[in-house]
């Protein structure tokens, strides 16, 4: 096989997609078709604007793959916005014990996911309680790609100003609390942001749209379960994604709550993908075309 007959790998997905995310951005509107290459060469897939694609050379098993999940969030845009949810959780769906403890729920092919939703998105959402529970860094450090604004959703403003993210440095950080405290000063180097509320709960869609007024338009609620079930109870997400661990649990954190239902028909069904991820099973759903 000559180098020019070389099938797309996973290494090459993954830059494809990061052009892609360059490219969508700067875009008012996708084209029908866009040829996308590397440096230096020809085309190596052409993507639709509904999101479908092409290879126009070989590819793998692994690159397929890697561009079936993750096209939906490169495409992300000015006219295309895109909000995805993760959860990761056991057999039995808790994501962490009682005192809060989630570390390895998940094993690691299912980090790095994580670490691509945020390198192929423009920011990163979390709840308050996820950065006092686990002083989280919400960076890309275990793939290659551009870190996301990070955005903590903190009603009250109830958070100390010792967390490291607000003094790293690694990223843009912004700090989302009701509009009448908003005249505080931020913490460390975090911005603020003011959205409206009932007092105790941010009104979520104002938060998207405030996050796309300022150029993000790539959003990823990556938790936790209380924040990732307000924007699905709101309608707000695309896509949730559910990592499903060989786990049990048996007590502790539940992921997704949701207010009660009397009958399994008023549940939700999305239409879904499962991939395989080491031992994990991840499930893609589609909440929104």
């Amino acid at each position: 096989m000559t180098p020019d007959s070389a099938p797309i790998d996973l290494e090459q997905g993954w830059a494809l997609l990061l052009k892609l995310r360059r490219v969508s951005r700067t875009l008012e509107t996708l084209p029908a078709h866009l040829d996308l290459g590397l440096k230096g060469t020809a085309p190596l897939v052409e993507i639709t604007r509904e999101g479908s694609w092409t290879a126009q050379v070989p590819i793998t098993a692994a690159a397929v793959e890697l561009l079936d999940l993750y096209l939906p969030i490169a495409l992300a845009g000015r006219t295309r916005p895109f909000t995805v949810a993760h959860l990761g959780q056991s057999l039995d769906g808790r994501i962490a014990t009682l005192n809060g403890a989630s570390c390895h729920i998940n094993g690691p092919e299912n980090l790095t996911h994580l670490h691509r939703i945020r390198a192929l998105c423009d920011a990163i959402i979390v709840g308050a309680n996820t950065v006092e529970r686990d002083n989280p860094q919400l960076t890309t450090r275990r793939v290659t790609g551009p870190h996301p604004v990070r955005v903590v959703l903190d009603p009250r403003r109830r958070l100390s100003a010792e967390h490291g993210l607000f003094h790293d440095g690694a990223a843009p950080t912004l700090l989302v609390c009701a509009e009448e405290m908003a005249n505080q000063p931020g913490p460390g180097q975090a911005q603020i942001m003011g959205v409206p509320g009932d007092g105790q709960r941010l009104l979520l869609a104002e938060v998207l749209r405030q996050l796309q007024d300022r150029g993000l338009f790539g959003i990823f609620v990556e938790g936790g379960g209380l924040t990732v079930s307000a924007f699905l109870e709101a309608g707000l997400l695309d896509r949730l994604q559910i990592a499903i661990a060989p786990l049990i649990i048996g007590s502790g954190r539940p992921g997704i709550t949701l207010p009660i239902i009397d009958d399994l028909s008023q549940g939700l069904r999305p239409p879904h993908r499962r991939y395989g991820m080491g031992q994990d099973v991840l499930f893609d759903c589609r909440l929104r075309d």
